[in-house]
């Protein structure tokens, strides 16, 4: 149900107010308008870590969900939906996933990525009608983002992926949020008024940034595309990947360099299948079978391997 935004809706948004600390900004030298900038950015991150505990839950749902064959969406409009669309177009590269895994929509489609097209956000049905194209189901998992909590798009979207069983977060800057009503786990980022009136690319950008970092970096964690602090996963599709993955395939084994060409080729280019044959000193279809009959962590391969239950 779609509710008319009015003046007395936008006196109510922490978005919407001025900011008493920047009231005089326009009076400020290139300097001091640094300065006042990076001093209110210098809040975002408390805000955010009020919210850990919320947001370690939804990233507990969406590593279900993953491991379930799911999916994690993000849904958002102007600012708030080009983060969700940089942060999922991020993970197949980093994390070596497919690109159907991780997806991000915003209002007014691909147009929108680079240029506003303000009013897309208005449509109730859209975003609802985009997930029925993905085939979004009870097993994936929806993150609105939005910085006001209002736009029309993200709350259709919600309702319906709520009202069909799957898990939904919901990031936003103002306490009263519509988007919270229809959301698991209701990520709240009190982040108080920009340092421009209203302009939520600044702060609020910002934190959502943040907040889209966390969610990804910490699920791929959990489901082993990391070993120790490296991103073993990675797809080298360029010539900085392929000597990123030989460096990382040294650091996690202590081997040479040559050695850790040879292994990487012999991978078939996987710095994970990689890092385990030197590990182990096994063959490349050993690697692959631990692989497979492990949930993803190198440790879990390593485990598995001395035990009794690797065949």
């Amino acid at each position: 149900m779609q509710t008319p935004i009015t003046e007395e809706t936008l006196n109510s948004l922490t978005t919407e107010q001025c900011n008493t600390n920047t009231s005089n900004i326009d009076e400020l030298s290139e300097l001091q308008i640094l300065q006042i900038m990076n001093d209110e950015d210098k809040t975002v991150p408390f805000a955010v870590e009020r919210q850990l505990p919320v947001i370690a839950n939804l990233v507990a749902d969406v590593v279900a969900s993953f491991k379930n064959g799911g999916r994690l969406m993000y849904i958002g409009a102007g600012t708030s939906g080009r983060l969700g669309v940089l942060d999922a177009s991020e993970c197949p590269p980093t994390f070596g996933v497919p690109r159907t895994m991780v997806q991000g929509l915003i209002a007014g489609g691909k147009e929108a990525l680079t240029r506003s097209i303000e009013n897309a956000e208005d449509d109730y049905q859209q975003g609802v009608q985009e997930l029925k194209a993905l085939d979004f189901s009870s097993k994936d998992v929806l993150v609105g983002i939005t910085a006001s909590g209002q736009a029309p798009y993200v709350i259709g979207a919600i309702q319906w992926a709520s009202s069909i069983g799957a898990v939904v977060g919901a990031i936003s800057c103002n306490a009263k949020s519509r988007t919270f009503s229809s959301a698991k786990h209701a990520i709240f980022l009190d982040v108080g008024p920009e340092v421009i009136t209203g302009s939520t690319r600044l702060k609020s950008g910002t934190a959502q940034k943040l907040v889209l970092n966390m969610i990804t970096t910490a699920s791929m964690i959990r489901i082993g595309k990391v070993y120790r602090n490296l991103m073993v996963d990675l797809t080298p599709v360029n010539k900085k990947l392929v000597e990123r993955s030989k460096r990382l395939i040294k650091q996690a084994t202590d081997c040479t360099y040559e050695e850790a060409s040879k292994a990487f080729e012999a991978s078939g280019r996987r710095p994970k299948l990689a890092i385990v044959m030197i590990l182990l000193n096994v063959d490349v279809e050993t690697a692959r079978a631990l692989e497979n009959q492990s949930t993803g962590p190198i440790s879990e391969m390593i485990r598995l391997y001395h035990s009794r239950e690797f065949t």
